[in-house]
């Protein structure tokens, strides 16, 4: 049982205490049903809005949309039209209007990216001091204390790490994985003594990813000027990270300001397949919400820069009433954050072309879907949240737009289905030719074919528009082209990626459609961590996961086909997809699929074929700290070798008061009471559950009962 040791020297580990003396900031929560309007502050500076900009988008918007709807009525309007067909009207409408508004603010993102961008300098000095913070839950240490040191040394490059302290917010439940972030944020601080570097776990994590960071804020945000809020699959260059701090500091009225995280170090097919459609396609959606958004824009969680003060202020989340999934704490803080800032007087925008931003992606198409999952309750839970007083115009448009961003599948769905019955009304059903109305005409339910066909070119055109402007505006720069491997192969990548997404998409809307439906009936998500690292999937849990998906696809196929081969061919994409499902989500969890496809220079990026600096380093170092086996280690029995690491351990446990006599917790003297009955450390690495587990590594007098027990039974004997 022999373990890699932290440090034989447990001085050096005490040397310095894991957290800094306290600076706290009050965080009052703020209340959505009050706001006035002399709460607000005014700015320091004239800021002028995008008006111009907001009447293309949503004048655009709006016009594509009244076009569509009302080639849609032409569409039904041959004979009399029923209210089934004005309930199709109606729900294309609704679809047809979020893929304008998506079109028209594209278009704009197009044009601005055209131009020549402006070089980009890193910042020589700085005056604050911004404290680099990342939250993380039961994530493996090594990934995300290698993507830390990888960011500080790039910050030291600078000249400017001065300026920074960095924190680990955990809030890590699982006690071997706990032990593990210790371990590893001892061994950095070895490698990196002369970085403020601080480590805190909270015992239980109330209020989740914002009550982790309100912790932070609450308790040392009195200390710093601002925070750069990071994700656990967060990395960011030295450049990025200096450039928004002088950012900030040379806008006294900025609350956030968002990067925009590329999508990198992915390999699967599935992470692929996003990764280049966020490198090509993304800057020009991200650059089209960041015109018209202007200085009331979003925030996004991570890879931003927030101002400590303003946040503390203003940005402290209300708890609503009720029981989730609608009510309780709010899931999808990012946005409710900046809209409350963004109230209070203080400016959110995004940077979308500053460089060297990124994050991860899921793996395969499951692991989207569970995340999918929690955000989907989180934005139908903004549908609490958009009427609050005092939010501006642009803010409310944001929550919309997260809330229709689910909406839309069980709205494509109910359109389907309407579109089957109709056509099933059509073939199967005989019409009332003679209404009791005077008529000279039968009332005989027809469509516009040549209309329809129209209709359904626009829309695809629509819907494929900004997938050809990230093309067109990859192809026109040279070394971007060059990088992605070519002309013929970036176009052949984005053929790929548009199939595979049309495939996918039927899948996705039948998953949000459950997961909306779930929601409104009441069911909670929770909060699960999220898998990272690429690997398959069992074809068993893929089968087990799509099966109904594949049903669905064989009767939906079995009856367009029996009503009438015209429709089975209109919703030929939607019934291959899900039949397809099983092995399109097996296939996107491959590894093998994904590198195959690299080495056929399909699906590439820049940023894969000229790895970032900080990516690179950010990899050599996770399989240096893998090395130490910290990760998969047991935590008890790392504690009871490692003398250091549990003296380290003690000194890092909050100050707990006193227990009050007859206050007995039943799950604490459960485990004392396995302990005493324990003869050998074993027995009690065998015995105790993982809650009692973490109670054991709270308590300072059991984890003296562990480290007290022999670790043989011939030990327990001769002693």
């Amino acid at each position: 049982m022999t373990q890699t040791s932290v440090d034989s020297d447990p001085t050096m580990i005490l040397s310095k205490p894991a957290l800094p003396p306290e600076s706290p900031l009050p965080m009052p929560s703020q209340a959505l049903s009050r706001f006035e309007a002399s709460q607000r502050r005014a700015p320091l500076k004239r800021h002028s809005k995008p008006i111009l900009s907001r009447l293309f988008v949503f004048g655009g918007g709006l016009a594509l949309t009244g076009y569509g709807a009302y080639e849609m009525y032409g569409v039904v309007s041959v004979s009399s039209v029923t209210i089934l067909q004005w309930v199709l009207v109606v729900l294309f409408t609704i679809n047809f209007s979020w893929i304008a508004l998506a079109f028209s603010s594209s278009v704009l993102g197009f044009g601005a990216l055209l131009g020549k961008p402006k070089p980009q300098i890193t910042p020589s000095s700085l005056k604050a001091k911004t404290a680099l913070v990342m939250p993380v839950y039961n994530e493996a240490p090594s990934r995300i204390f290698a993507a830390l040191q990888a960011m500080i040394e790039e910050v030291e490059k600078t000249g400017l790490l001065d300026h920074y302290d960095v924190f680990v917010l955990s809030d890590t439940t699982d006690p071997d994985i706990w032990v593990a972030e210790e371990r590893t944020f001892l061994a950095m601080r070895q490698r990196l003594p002369h970085v403020n570097l601080y480590y805190r776990h909270r015992p239980k994590n109330i209020g989740r990813k914002s009550g982790n960071i309100e912790d932070f804020v609450t308790r040392w945000g009195g200390a710093y000027d601002h925070m750069l809020v990071l994700d656990a699959d967060s990395v960011m260059t030295g450049h990025c990270i200096t450039s928004l701090t002088a950012a900030m500091e040379a806008d006294p009225d900025s609350g956030i300001i968002q990067s925009l995280p590329l999508v990198t170090n992915r390999n699967t097919l599935f992470a692929r397949l996003q990764q280049f459609a966020a490198r090509i396609y993304g800057p020009v959606i991200a650059t089209g919400l960041a015109i018209w958004s202007g200085r009331e824009g979003n925030y996004w969680g991570h890879n931003a820069i927030i101002r400590v003060k303003a946040f503390a202020d203003h940005a402290g989340l209300p708890t609503l009433s009720g029981k989730p999934p609608f009510g309780g704490h709010i899931l999808s803080h990012d946005f409710v954050e900046a809209a409350l800032i963004r109230r209070a007087g203080w400016s959110v925008y995004m940077l979308p072309q500053l460089t060297g931003s990124y994050e991860e992606s899921p793996p395969s198409l499951i692991d989207l879907s569970v995340r999918d999952r929690r955000w989907c309750q989180g934005n139908l839970q903004h549908l609490r949240v958009i009427g609050a007083k005092g939010l501006t115009w642009s803010t409310r448009q944001h929550f919309a737009t997260g809330v229709m961003a689910y909406l839309a599948s069980p709205f494509w769905l109910a359109q389907l289905l309407v579109g089957m019955v109709l056509v099933l009304q059509t073939y199967w059903v005989r019409p009332e030719y003679f209404t009791q109305q005077f008529s000279l005409f039968p009332a005989w339910p027809r469509f516009d074919a040549a209309r329809a066909l129209n209709l359904f070119e626009l829309t695809m055109a629509i819907l494929l528009a900004p997938k050809l402007f990230g093309l067109i505006l990859s192809l026109i720069r040279t070394d971007e082209r060059r990088a992605c491997g070519g002309g013929f192969a970036l176009i052949a990548s984005t053929l790929i990626e548009v199939l595979i997404s049309a495939l996918v998409a039927p899948i996705m809307m039948v998953i949000q459609s459950g997961a909306v439906t779930q929601i409104l009936l009441g069911r909670d998500t929770g909060w699960n961590p999220q898998r990272r690292d690429d690997g398959s999937i069992p074809v068993a849990f893929v089968i087990k996961r799509h099966r109904w998906h594949v049903v669905m696809g064989l009767v939906a196929g079995v009856t367009a086909y029996l009503i009438s081969p015209s429709l089975f061919g209109w919703m030929s994409p939607t019934i291959v997809g899900l039949v397809l499902s099983v092995p399109l989500s097996a296939a996107s969890s491959s590894l093998a699929f994904g590198l195959a496809l690299k080495r056929m220079n399909l699906l590439l990026t820049p940023e894969e074929v000229s790895i970032p600096l900080v990516i690179e380093r950010a990899n050599a170092l996770m399989k240096d700290y893998q090395q130490a086996n910290f990760d998969a280690a047991d935590g008890l029995e790392a504690l009871w070798i490692d003398k250091a690491l549990r003296e380290a351990h003690i000194e890092m446990l909050p100050v707990v008061p006193r227990r009050h006599r007859g206050d007995i917790d039943s799950d604490r003297a459960i485990a004392e009471a396995k302990l005493a009955d324990a003869e050998i450390l074993s027995d009690a690495i065998n015995w105790l559950r993982p809650k009692e587990r973490s109670l054991v590594l709270n308590d300072r007098a059991l984890i003296h009962l562990v480290t007290s027990l022999p670790q043989s039974r011939n030990e327990s004997t001769s002693s």
